[in-house]
């Protein structure tokens, strides 16, 4: 991908992006994922838009069509482009407000058309023999099993896990105090099992792995640092081997089955919402389709008329 150069019309969309970026952070509290994100979306456009010797303020309605139909035909998943258009939409509104712009060229421009994808989840079957995949008479193991058991017991983002310090974690109180998506702060209450985990973990494995080092995180690796949303990725793909699970595992999937877990046991929705940190109850109503699936699952192969 060609990068914008630091001078001329490439130096100047450079700042634009530098300082739209700025203002979703100041505003909304993104995450540098989501900020990387939107600028990655935008500055896709940008460099297509300089092929027609236009800016990112040059653009009209039929470019932000023509831009992302040549994405459609280079065989670019409707969700992705979904979500460019969705940063196009953002970057204009900015750009409104400022004054810098009197007309949104993606008005009227409607989004591709998704199919609605059920969460891939895991059965209870399955979590149980992921979690006991890692051996626990190892220091390594014992951490990994705390974080396998925390993140099912939870629901937690892997960001969000990975990033816990030691004062979120109250052991006395059964909860994990975390920052979502948009800074927005949430007490997530922990199961006994999951407790005993991490407090087993805390006792008898993360000074050994420390080394007389000092760190704030509650899951720290070797290296004194904090596991990281790559790492642990890499460790649940292994620890799906070892227990024999041939579906595709990440750790997002454990947060999906917290949720389908939660509403097979007849959870209410809006308890799971909030235990998932979702602004929006529309995001969580996916869930509800995981769990019908599975009740017609076993209505088919348990009743004499299924």
């Amino acid at each position: 991908m060609k990068a914008l150069s630091s001078n001329g019309k490439g130096g100047s969309q450079a700042a634009l992006l530098d300082a739209f970026c700025d203002s979703l952070w100041l505003e909304d509290g993104l995450s540098p994922n989501s900020l990387s994100s939107y600028r990655r979306d935008l500055s896709l456009f940008s460099q297509w838009l300089e092929a027609e010797d236009k800016s990112l303020n040059d653009a009209k309605r039929e470019d932000v069509l023509a831009h992302l139909a040549s994405r459609m035909r280079c065989g670019v998943k409707p969700r992705s482009v979904a979500r460019q258009l969705s940063a196009l939409r953002r970057y204009y509104a900015y750009e409104l407000r400022g004054g810098r712009r009197s007309d949104d060229p993606t008005v009227q421009v409607e989004a591709p058309k998704l199919p609605r994808a059920l969460p891939k989840s895991l059965n209870e079957e399955d979590v149980d023999q992921l979690l006991a995949a890692p051996d626990v008479e190892t220091e390594l193991g014992l951490r990994d099993r705390a974080m396998l058991e925390l993140l099912y017991a939870t629901g937690l983002r892997v960001t969000e896990l990975v990033s816990l310090n030691l004062d979120q974690f109250s052991a006395s109180m059964g909860v994990v105090r975390t920052l979502g998506k948009g800074n927005r702060e949430r007490l997530v209450p922990v199961g006994e099992v999951a407790l005993d985990w991490v407090s087993r973990y805390l006792a008898e494995a993360r000074s050994g792995l420390l080394r007389e080092r000092v760190s704030d995180g509650l899951f720290v690796t070797v290296r004194g640092g904090n596991m990281t949303r790559h790492a642990f990725w890499y460790l649940i793909r292994r620890y799906a081997l070892i227990a024999g699970i041939s579906k595709s595992l990440s750790p997002h999937t454990l947060r999906h089955a917290f949720a389908t877990h939660l509403l097979n046991r007849g959870a209410d929705l809006r308890v799971v919402q909030m235990l998932l940190g979702h602004a929006d109850i529309s995001t969580t109503q996916i869930y509800t389709h995981v769990a019908r699936e599975r009740m017609k699952q076993l209505h088919a192969k348990h009743h004499p008329r299924g």
